[in-house]
C-alpha cells in the first residue's frame, strides 16, 4: 500500500522528497555567459597589411620602440609612470582580486580558535573553611560550513573571478589608451614645430622683400602702395609666428603633464630633428580573430559572465540555505593542588534556514539581475560593433594618407618652383607683387598641407594600433593574463 511504503522510508529520504520541488525549481535555465555578437566576416577598408598572421600580436609589443624615436619612447614610458588613470585601474584590479579571494573563502568551512582562562573561587557547599580558589582554562577549535545547495556561493566566486579578469584587462586598456594618447599629443607639437618653421621661413622671406621693395620704391622704380603691401605681409608674417610659437608652447605643456617630465629637458630633446617612422602593421584578415585580443572587448565579455552569475547568485537566495557547525574544546582545572583534563567535541547543529515571506524582495533582486544582464549583453555587442568600426576608420585613414602623399609631395614641389620663378621675376623687374605673394601663398599652403598630411598619418597608425589592443592578448585563463600593453 502506498501508505506503508512512505512510513517505512528513513528520515533522510523524507527530507528528499520535501526539498525535491525546491531543487527542480531552482534548476531554472540561467542567461548564458557568453552571448554572441555579430562580426562581419571581413574588412570593408583598403588595408596596406601583409595578410594574414594568424592574428599574432608578437610584432606590436615592442611596437613603440620600433619607431625608432628616442623622445616619443621616453614620453610613453613617462607617461606610464606618472598617469594616476593606471593608478586607479591598478587600485580597482586589488579591489576585485580582493573579492575574488573573498568569494573563493565563502565556499569552504570557516575554522576559528577561542581560548580563555578564569580564576575564582569554588564553592564546594560546606559551611565552615575557605572557599578553595579555582583554576579553569579551556581552548578550542570552532567550524561552520555553508553547504552550497543551489550554487549560489559558486556563482558569486565566477562572477568575482570574471570581473577581476575584467579590471586587469581594463588596466591594459588604460595603458594602450594612454600610450595612444601621448603620441597623438607628440604628433600634434611636432607638426606645430614643422609649422613654426615654415611661419619663420615665410617671415624671413617677407622681410627680405620688404627691404628689397623699400630700396626700389625709395629710388623711385616701385610704387609707395607696392612697399607698403609688402609691409603688410611681413608684419602678417611676424604675427603669425607668435601664434604658432604660442600653440607649440600649449602643446608642449601638455605633454609635460601628462608625462611629469622637466620641460626644459624636454624642450633640448625637441630641439632635435624627428626621428623614425611609423613601423609595420600586420593585421588578420579575420575580424573576430582581431577583436579577440582588444582588452575592452574581453573585458566586456567578462561582464557578461559576471552578470549570468549574479543572476544565478540571486536566484539561489530564494531557496534554503544549509549550514554545519562543530567545534571541540580542551578543558582543564585546577583546584585545590588536583588537576583535572577533559575533552569535548560536538557536531551540529545541521541548521537549514528557509525563506517563507519577504515581501517580493528575493523575486526582484533576481529579475534586476536579469535586467542587469541583458545591459551587460548589449554592452558587449555595441563594444565590438565600435571595435570594427575604429579599426575600419583607421583602416581608411592610413589608405587615404597613402593615396594623398604623392600627390601632396608633387604638388609641393611645383609651387616651390613656381614661387622661386616669381620670386627672380620679381627681382629682376619682370614681375608684380600680386604675382609673388600668389606663388607665395601657394607655397605655403602646399607645405602646411604636407606638415599636416604627416601628423594624420602617424596619428592613423597610433589609431590602428589602439584599435588592435596595443599587442594585449586574452588571457588563457581568468586573471591571468599573457600579454603586455604597449
Amino acid at each position: 500500500m502506498p501508505e506503508a511504503t512512505v512510513s517505512r522510508r528513513s528520515p533522510a529520504s523524507r527530507w528528499l522528497l520535501l526539498a525535491m520541488p525546491l531543487l527542480l525549481a531552482a534548476c531554472q535555465s540561467l542567461p548564458p555567459r557568453q552571448t554572441d555578437a555579430a562580426a562581419p566576416t571581413h574588412w570593408r577598408a583598403p588595408s596596406p597589411m601583409q595578410l594574414p598572421h594568424d592574428g599574432s600580436t608578437r610584432q606590436l609589443l615592442s611596437w613603440w620602440q620600433d619607431w625608432n624615436d628616442p623622445v616619443l619612447l621616453q614620453l610613453v614610458q613617462s607617461a606610464q609612470q606618472a598617469s594616476p588613470t593606471l593608478a586607479q585601474a591598478a587600485a580597482r584590479i586589488a579591489q576585485a582580486r580582493a573579492s575574488a579571494v573573498g568569494a573563493r573563502a565563502s565556499q569552504l568551512p570557516t575554522l576559528d580558535g577561542q581560548a580563555g582562562v578564569q580564576r575564582g573561587t569554588f564553592n564546594t557547599g560546606m559551611p565552615t573553611g575557605e572557599p578553595p580558589v579555582a583554576t579553569s582554562s579551556q581552548a578550542g577549535l570552532q567550524a561552520h560550513w555553508e553547504i552550497d545547495l543551489f550554487g549560489g556561493l559558486r556563482h558569486a566566486g565566477s562572477a568575482a573571478r570574471a570581473r577581476l579578469a575584467g579590471a586587469e584587462a581594463q588596466w591594459h586598456e588604460a595603458r594602450v589608451s594612454l600610450a595612444a594618447d601621448v603620441a597623438n599629443q607628440y604628433f600634434a607639437l611636432r607638426s606645430c614645430q614643422g609649422q613654426l618653421d615654415t611661419a619663420r621661413r615665410d617671415a624671413t622671406s617677407r622681410r627680405d622683400t620688404e627691404r628689397l621693395t623699400g630700396d626700389l620704391a625709395r629710388a623711385g622704380f616701385s610704387a609707395p602702395a607696392t612697399h607698403a603691401l609688402t609691409q603688410a605681409g611681413a608684419a602678417q608674417a611676424s604675427t603669425r609666428v607668435t601664434e604658432v610659437q604660442a600653440q607649440c608652447s600649449a602643446a608642449r605643456k601638455a605633454l609635460v603633464a601628462l608625462t611629469a617630465l622637466d620641460e626644459d629637458a624636454l624642450q633640448q630633446q625637441l630641439d632635435a630633428p624627428r626621428q623614425g617612422r611609423a613601423p609595420w602593421l600586420q593585421l588578420d584578415s579575420v575580424p573576430a580573430r582581431v577583436l579577440e585580443q582588444r582588452p575592452d572587448v574581453y573585458a566586456a565579455a567578462q561582464a557578461v559572465a559576471a552578470a549570468s552569475d549574479d543572476v544565478g547568485q540571486a536566484e539561489a537566495q530564494r531557496y534554503p540555505r544549509l549550514g554545519l557547525s562543530g567545534n571541540i574544546l580542551r578543558n582543564h582545572i585546577s583546584l585545590g593542588g588536583m588537576d583535572a583534563d577533559s575533552t569535548s567535541w560536538s557536531i551540529g547543529p545541521l541548521s537549514i534556514s528557509v525563506p517563507l515571506f519577504d515581501g517580493g524582495r528575493r523575486r526582484a533582486q533576481a529579475e534586476a539581475a536579469r535586467v542587469a544582464y541583458e545591459a551587460a549583453a548589449s554592452q558587449y555587442r555595441a563594444t565590438v560593433r565600435n571595435a570594427v568600426r575604429e579599426v575600419e576608420t583607421a583602416l581608411l585613414e592610413i589608405d587615404s594618407a597613402r593615396q594623398r602623399s604623392a600627390g601632396t609631395d608633387a604638388a609641393l614641389e611645383g609651387y616651390r618652383k613656381a614661387f622661386r620663378a616669381a620670386d627672380a621675376r620679381y627681382r629682376a623687374g619682370m614681375g608684380s607683387m600680386l604675382e609673388l605673394e600668389d606663388a607665395r601663398r601657394n607655397m605655403l599652403a602646399a607645405e602646411q598641407a604636407r606638415i599636416t598630411l604627416r601628423q594624420q598619418t602617424d596619428s592613423a597608425w597610433v589609431a590602428l594600433y589602439r584599435a588592435l589592443g596595443g599587442g594585449w592578448q586574452a588571457p588563457a585563463a581568468p586573471g591571468q593574463p599573457n600579454g603586455t600593453a604597449s
